[in-house]
């Protein structure tokens, strides 16, 4: 059968929970095990609660409650990068996109440990905590997200955050990149540097630049925003450039890696940036987005390979290193998925699946999962992307002819319900991975 991209975004719009098909035989109404198939407790770590994290932690315990589940989170609570931008260009509040885990306490019996784990013992399957603890596995799920490798480009390091915020983790940095430009005198120039592929939320920095410009135009119009890019192509280009045209003529420059956008030199002190071509490029407000890789639990404990990430068995997410070790969201190779919150969340129902059934000795069936992505230009502007990508024991395989992209050249009513869909899409996704559903 196939579905089409207008079938699909109305799908994943409405029903955010659903993220790969066949779903509901998994952990819908009907258990995917029954009480007498179950043959005893085991117990599933899972470090990290973001939407791959706590989404696995609630799902295996949706699927059977006779297996306990422990999710180590440093954090008390979680802010989503999904729409942290939103908080950048003035128009929401970082407590719109902040949760806690008292529904996965509460409803789900969840454990949950707020602290970081420092080191993994994937042959006596423990894990040490930052406080001295050492807990116990049977089966552990890694969910971390990203690290930044600063040492990629000359200059940068981990201590220019607090001047510098990169905002690629929300929080705390979020609010500083929105003070700065507050604080920064109409006229002025902001500048963004993207980072090379593979990277967390391939149109973000790009969404980022259309909300910034949505601020400036409406409070700085002297403003320019220069993006200087590692790469010569993005996610949902011609869309982001069809609308900066349209929303924002003139304010916002893109320059490509082959044409001097590939940054090789910072200066932080004066907020000055070099390019391969020998230009230098100085900004009022400079937002760096540092290369990336898996994260630090990740590297620390050889499952990643030798560009950062983990290679993991594309039916389950099992860690090819690593026996028992589920590696998911931002920190693996999933092939044609990107690393978003939408594919972490539909990767840790693959992940409770697999571990569940993995517990239980049952058969693991072939599936098929989807990825939405969602992005605003401004409040009322939205684009979108769709991957439709089958997985089995030959890997992950995009399937042709599927998803796709927001058409160009459509009007602005057409855009204004994109931009309404992309709020169902984050209030769904949200509340399937912190909330009740």
């Amino acid at each position: 059968m196939r579905i089409s991209r207008r079938e699909l975004l109305k799908v994943t719009a409405v029903a955010g929970a659903t993220t790969f098909i066949g779903l509901d035989k998994a952990f819908g109404m009907s258990s995917m095990l029954s009480q007498e198939q179950v043959k005893g407790k085991a117990h599933v770590v899972v470090v990290g609660g973001g939407f791959g994290g706590a989404t696995a932690a609630k799902y295996i315990r949706r699927a059977d409650k006779d297996i306990a589940v422990t999710l180590i989170e440093p954090n008390e609570k979680f802010i989503t990068c999904p729409f942290s931008n939103t908080v950048i260009g003035g128009f929401k509040k970082i407590e719109e996109i902040t949760f806690d885990y008292s529904v996965l306490k509460s409803k789900y019996s969840v454990n949950v440990v707020h602290r970081s784990v420092v080191e993994i013992d994937t042959t006596g399957k423990k894990v040490k905590l930052n406080d001295g603890k050492t807990v116990s596995y049977d089966k552990l799920v890694l969910s971390p997200g990203i690290s930044f490798n600063f040492g990629a480009i000359e200059g940068a390091s981990e201590s220019m955050v607090n001047d510098i915020p990169h905002a690629w983790r929300a929080g705390e940095q979020t609010l500083v990149l929105r003070k700065q430009l507050e604080a920064m005198p109409d006229g002025g120039v902001f500048v963004m540097v993207a980072p090379p592929n593979p990277f967390r939320c391939p149109p973000g920095p790009y969404e980022r630049a259309g909300l910034v410009a949505w601020y400036l135009k409406n409070d700085k119009p002297k403003s320019k925003i220069i993006i200087l890019d590692a790469k010569n192509e993005f996610a949902k280009q011609k869309l982001f450039m069809e609308a900066w045209n349209a929303l924002y003529p003139g304010m916002i420059e893109w320059v490509q890696a082959d044409l001097g956008g590939k940054v090789v030199k910072i200066d932080p002190k004066t907020k000055t940036v070099e390019t391969s071509s020998g230009e230098k490029v100085k900004a009022d407000v400079l937002n760096f987005i540092p290369h990336q890789r898996a994260g630090e639990i990740v590297l620390k404990s050889g499952l990643a390979d030798e560009k950062g990430w983990a290679p993991v068995v594309a039916k389950t997410f099992e860690s090819t290193k690593a026996k028992d070790v589920y590696v998911l969201g931002d920190s693996c190779i999933a092939g044609p998925l990107p690393k978003s919150g939408y594919s972490a969340n539909s990767e840790a129902k693959v992940v409770a699946n697999a571990i569940v059934a993995s517990i239980n000795g049952q058969k693991i069936d072939d599936i098929t999962m989807v990825n939405t992505c969602y992005s605003l230009v401004s409040p009322d502007y939205g684009i979108s992307v769709a991957h439709i990508v089958r997985v089995s024991d030959k890997g992950f395989e995009a399937v042709s002819g599927s998803g796709g992209v927001s058409p160009v050249g459509m009007d602005e009513k057409f855009r204004q319900k994109e931009a309404v869909y992309a709020q169902v899409w984050y209030d769904n996704i949200a509340a399937d991975t912190w909330g009740k559903g």
